[in-house]
């Protein structure tokens, strides 16, 4: 090849025509297949790991309420007596090993609170001030019951139930592009 022609030769090609193939064309050989190694199974190894934890997490939700309560649990408060515009969106606790939080229709105002040992009793509350500075509180209680959490909301012109269960785990499914 002369010093003043910088193609690289892959191959034949006459002139260019309407069709696609052209039997003068001739193709580079085929890259040669490699064996699976260190990126094979680091690939089996991070999907068997993402499909053992879903698997984790949908046995956790099968768990019933009073042998591990600590995680996310929802649901929609259900006025019973009063005005509650806390009933217009789900509801959510959040119970940790010490501590617990609701926030009541997912909204601003979280009430805080602690668990109360052996009896399976989680109470949280909140007080602020209304318009006159007269104290405005917030009460939450829940209990174990099967696999659900019961709860009652109050406040001085609420009072409602709710029945939050563990959210959903799609895992699985995002992972599978579902």
């Amino acid at each position: 090849m002369a010093h003043g022609n910088a193609r690289a030769h892959i191959g034949t090609v006459t002139a260019p025509s309407l069709s696609i193939w052209s039997p003068n064309l001739t193709l580079p050989p085929p890259i040669p297949r490699r064996r699976a190694g260190r990126s094979g199974a680091l690939a089996l190894g991070v999907a068997l790991s993402i499909l053992s934890s879903a698997g984790i997490s949908t046995a956790r939700a099968a768990a019933s309420a009073a042998d591990d309560p600590i995680g996310i649990w929802t649901g929609t408060l259900v006025a019973d007596r009063g005005i509650c515009p806390e009933t217009r969106a789900p509801s959510t606790l959040q119970i940790g090993t010490r501590r617990i939080a609701f926030t009541p229709a997912d909204g601003s105002q979280t009430l805080r609170g602690t668990r109360d040992g052996p009896q399976g009793i989680f109470h949280a509350q909140l007080v602020l001030s209304d318009m006159n500075h007269k104290p405005f509180p917030m009460v939450f209680e829940a209990r174990p019951s099967g696999d659900t959490m019961s709860g009652t909301y109050g406040t001085p012109r609420c009072r409602a139930h709710v029945v939050m269960t563990r959210p959903g785990s799609n895992a699985l499914s995002h992972f599978l592009g579902h």
